[in-house]
């Protein structure tokens, strides 16, 4: 199973420093709750990321997986990066170009535009 590759190997550590200081005034935007993965949870996820490109997911503590289980899904659900996993907060990044200039994340070299 392909579990073990996951997209966060694509962005650089200096890529990451710059997502997580970005990130660590945000508050999260999606939910993890009891119900799991609904699709429901699927879309609000696309959604947030196409709006936001950098979001914070919170696993709750009633959600049925096991929180890296969980943070796993998410990379597989919706393709972003994981930016990092602290506790039960998962950031995600995914670069959206058809945002305006002024909205979207500036990596210096992104590794998906090398």
């Amino acid at each position: 199973m392909p579990d073990k590759t996951i997209v966060s190997s694509e962005l650089t550590s200096a890529q990451k420093k710059f997502l997580r200081s970005r990130a660590h005034h945000l508050d999260p935007v999606v939910y993890v709750g009891r119900e799991g993965f609904t699709s429901t949870l699927r879309q609000a996820l696309k959604a947030a990321l196409k709006a936001h490109e950098l979001i914070k997911v919170k696993i709750g503590q009633n959600c049925p997986l096991e929180r890296k289980v969980a943070a796993q899904e998410l990379i597989n659900i919706t393709g972003a990066h994981l930016v990092q996993s602290i506790g039960r907060i998962v950031t995600l990044y995914l670069a959206n170009p058809d945002l305006p200039p002024e909205k979207q994340l500036r990596l210096g070299s992104p590794a998906s535009d090398s």
